[in-house]
């Protein structure tokens, strides 16, 4: 490589004066070695080409190297090809629901789950089913916010007529009944006063159910054990069983009704995906992994939200990477941003009505989970339940949202 010396130790105009002559001499040069040299950092001007080689430089009036970059004469083209990305694991696909010609007496059968990558990432890699949306019908005078009682008002003393209008009015994919009355402290009903409630419901809608306990091991255990039995071949999903019931000794005894008349089973554990493994090894020894659907726990919007998001994000990732212990679809309970305060309270005015407030919190709640790739929601107000419904629709057909100013987002006022 050559090498060429210069003594720099000069005054100021001397090496202006000798700027011509070096940049000649550094011509073709790869490498300069200056001795007994000083200079000011602010005098140090670097110039970078930015694409390909630049022209010689030219001499300013000051005697400094200037570059003259090219100007563009037209746009450069990029262009898109979509990544084709395979994942070893997938998602077990769960079917909700058994027809007449199944054992049971549905008119259709909801299948969730079977995804292979993650939730929407791309247009070319929707999952293969649709998430679903279940409205929530309680068993007893609960209460609720006037933003969701309002709705309903009529029906709230009569379960089946509740999840009659939450089908045929809102458009629910599935029904969730809450025996709530059978909590020990409240009604403490009896196993049979609940298995009339769902035969209720199961007699008075034709989508698939979902049956919610009350929370208590003991008693849930009691609950879901007779309605297994009375709702044979009907494939309900029992919501739930916990890791307290294994400490119980309930678990085997839930788990083992499913198994013998055909239901499936949701696996309730709180924000921690170890639990959730340890959960569902448990289960294993009892039941198919196809009859088991997990809830990772949703948490309001403003109260940890994005943690979970993060968790079901995490459990996503790992099922789709052969981790089989998550490889079970999800539910969210969206319903849980009405437990955020701010979603139903009196506030000033900067903060919106309430009407529009609740549902709007509602429907962020389930739309954040929607992109952690969720299979079902559970959810109350028929506003949040439209809106979900109708963004699905727009990611599982790309290009049907209208893209004329779209800046708009930026300023939209609710």
């Amino acid at each position: 490589m050559a090498q060429k010396r210069i003594d720099l130790t000069t005054d100021n105009e001397k090496l202006l004066a000798l700027a011509p002559q070096l940049l000649e001499l550094l011509r073709g040069v790869h490498q300069v070695e200056l001795e007994n040299f000083t200079m000011e950092i602010g005098d140090l001007e670097l110039f970078i080409p930015a694409f390909g080689s630049l022209p010689a430089p030219a001499l300013s009036s000051a005697g400094i190297a200037t570059f003259a970059p090219p100007k563009p004469t037209e746009l450069y083209r990029e262009s898109y090809k979509p990544l084709e990305i395979s994942y070893p694991g997938k998602i077990r696909e769960v079917t909700l629901g058994a027809t007449r010609a199944e054992g049971g007496s549905r008119s259709k059968t909801i299948t969730i789950g079977g995804a292979t990558t993650p939730a929407y990432f791309d247009g070319l890699h929707l999952p293969p089913h649709l998430p679903v949306i279940a409205l929530d019908v309680f068993d007893m005078n609960v209460s609720l916010p006037k933003v969701l009682r309002e709705n309903v008002s009529e029906v709230m003393n009569d379960p089946a007529e509740w999840a009659k209008m939450n089908v045929k009015k809102f458009g629910a994919d599935v029904i969730t009944i809450h025996l709530m009355s059978t909590d020990p402290l409240f009604k403490d009903a009896t196993p049979a006063s609940a298995v009339k409630t769902v035969e209720d419901i199961l007699q008075a809608v034709d989508v698939p159910v979902i049956v919610g306990g009350c929370g208590d091991p003991r008693k849930d255990a009691e609950v879901f054990t007779a309605v297994a039995e009375m709702a044979e071949g009907e494939r309900l999903l029992l919501n739930s069983v916990t890791l307290d019931m294994a400490e119980s000794k309930t678990l085997e005894r839930v788990a083992t009704a499913a198994k013998d008349h055909g239901h499936v089973l949701l696996a309730f554990t709180g924000l921690e995906l170890n639990n959730a493994k340890e959960l569902n090894r448990r289960l294993y020894k009892f039941i198919p992994p196809e009859q088991i659907v997990m809830d990772l726990t949703t948490v309001a919007l403003g109260y940890g939200l994005e943690y979970s998001f993060t968790i079901h994000e995490r459990a996503r990732y790992a099922a789709l990477m052969g981790d089989s212990e998550l490889a079970h679809p999800v539910i969210s309970a969206a319903t849980n941003a009405w437990a955020a305060r701010e979603a139903w309270m009196k506030m000033p005015s900067i903060y919106g009505s309430r009407e529009l407030r609740g549902p709007v919190w509602e429907t962020i709640n389930a739309l954040t989970l929607l992109l952690a790739g969720m299979d079902l929601f559970l959810m109350m107000h028929p506003a949040a339940v439209l809106t979900l419904k109708d963004i699905i629709h727009r990611l599982e057909k790309p290009g049907s949202a209208r893209a004329d100013r779209i800046q708009d987002w930026v300023s939209v006022r609710l």
